[in-house]
């Protein structure tokens, strides 16, 4: 049977999301605590929504186990609760307290918790005012010695909003797409003076959310003008001038699914290859 896990983590301490010899990594950790508690003979496979650097947060991760049906329904033991409810128990018994599995369900027919996910959202937080940073949240947010201008900033995002090959933005991969369709892009100050940038697209590709904040802060320094971020877009291959900004202010936030009836269809449709018709720049 298929379980889906919605769980969230601290990032700083581990090699990212992917399984690494001899590295301590969140799929990890977590696989390892699953094989635990169902007593399993062979190690729980993951299939995640999306795959984190080293350093970056989670609030809102979902992945997806197959798992041993008999195994899950026998976790409530002697006692009443549900099979979902022991699992989330022992769960995080076992678990280190970086992360914290928040809910387990059986999934519905068709679920893929890569495949079925039709966006994904996420913050990054950067404070250019350091003698204002929480030393709280160090750990979560960037610090930036000039100030910015957050109106630029938020302006400049705008202009990359749509459909587009982001390759400009990613680190190639053989055989993996770049095209995507970046969703909401936005920035604002907190009420803690912090900047917020809030990213959201169908699907990210390698190190694409830390370059798009990247682009855009020369903007907000005053060193390049609104257009400059959308000329490299279009340019379509890494710029020196981006820079990848560090992972430690990026949060995965929220995953979406559609509903029930629709995650088969969405899951066929992800896993086909999108490119842009270089003439008409349609998928």
């Amino acid at each position: 049977m298929r379980l889906r896990l919605d769980f969230a983590y601290d990032g700083t301490d581990f090699s990212g999301w992917a399984a690494q010899p001899g590295r301590r990594t969140v799929e990890g950790e977590l696989s390892q605590a699953l094989t635990t508690v169902l007593r399993s003979a062979e190690p729980v496979r993951l299939t995640v929504a999306g795959r984190t650097d080293a350093g970056v947060h989670a609030r809102g991760a979902v992945c997806h186990a197959d798992v041993d049906e008999v195994a899950y329904a026998g976790l409530p033991g002697r006692s009443d609760r549900s099979p979902e409810q022991a699992a989330l128990n022992r769960l995080n018994g076992v678990l280190p307290s970086d992360v914290v599995v928040q809910e387990v369900r059986v999934a519905p027919p068709g679920f893929d918790a890569r495949f079925s996910a039709n966006q994904r959202r996420y913050l990054y937080r950067l404070c250019d005012q350091p003698s204002r940073l929480d030393p709280l949240r160090r750990r979560d947010t960037v610090a930036h010695r000039k100030p910015l201008d957050v109106d630029a900033m938020d302006a400049a995002a705008a202009k990359l909003l749509g459909l587009n090959d982001f390759a400009a933005f990613c680190k190639r991969r053989e055989g993996a797409t770049t095209v995507r369709t970046l969703l909401a892009y936005s920035w604002s100050r907190a009420d803690d003076g912090v900047l917020e940038a809030t990213v959201v697209a169908d699907a990210f590709c390698h190190s694409m959310v830390r370059s798009l904040v990247g682009v855009i802060v020369p903007v907000g320094e005053g060193r390049r003008e609104t257009d400059w971020p959308a000329t490299v877009l279009m340019a379509g291959q890494r710029d020196p001038e981006v820079t990848v900004m560090p992972p430690h202010g990026l949060s995965l936030e929220e995953v979406s699914y559609p509903p029930d009836d629709q995650l088969q269809a969405r899951a066929d449709e992800s896993r086909a290859v999108r490119r842009l018709d270089e003439a008409s720049g349609q998928p």
